[in-house]
């Protein structure tokens, strides 16, 4: 899997506007499925497609955690297929890396600036099955500034959203 892109220069305006169709560059929105969006982005064996939501809670409230998304990547050329990652608008403490929990399945995950990537590809399979079969996913993690934050996901549509961003990047 792709561990060093930085996946929020590359999509993140999609969860800003909607791009009008002769801006090839821009996101695409492609479909809605419940609390996920689907967009994709470039062409050939640059696209990008991903199902991507926002969290529907986070905490604490009284601080400014900037835009904040999860969402499950697929690459056009193979480089990552339903790559899960978590976006803020802060950076997080590298010593105190975020995780994901679906029901009782803890997914650890490692820090890149303001992202967050699963470790390994197993545990990446096993998230992106365990958020299928979910309602509900937590995510904690902790800002370099030391403040300790948590986000709440809501996993209705998720099934559906990974399928559709999968076939797009087929």
């Amino acid at each position: 899997m792709i561990r060093s892109l930085t996946l929020a220069a590359l999509i993140l305006p999609a969860a800003f506007t909607i791009a009008p169709a002769a801006h090839a560059e821009e996101p695409k929105l492609e479909a809605t499925y419940s609390d996920w969006r689907v967009y994709s982005r470039g062409s050939g064996n640059s696209r990008i497609c991903y199902a991507l939501a926002m969290p529907s809670e986070q905490s604490p409230r009284a601080v400014n955690h900037g835009k904040v998304f999860f969402m499950v990547a697929n690459w056009q050329n193979g480089a990552a297929k339903e790559q899960p990652s978590l976006i803020t608008g802060y950076a997080f403490k590298r010593t105190s890396p975020p995780h994901a929990r679906v029901g009782s399945t803890k997914i650890p995950m490692y820090v890149s600036q303001n992202e967050a990537f699963v470790e390994s590809d197993g545990d990446e399979t096993k998230l992106v099955k365990t958020m299928k079969n979910g309602s509900v996913m937590r995510v904690s993690a902790v800002s370099e500034r030391g403040t300790a934050t948590s986000y709440e996901f809501s996993l209705k549509g998720i099934t559906a959203a990974t399928r559709k961003a999968s076939a797009l990047c087929r």
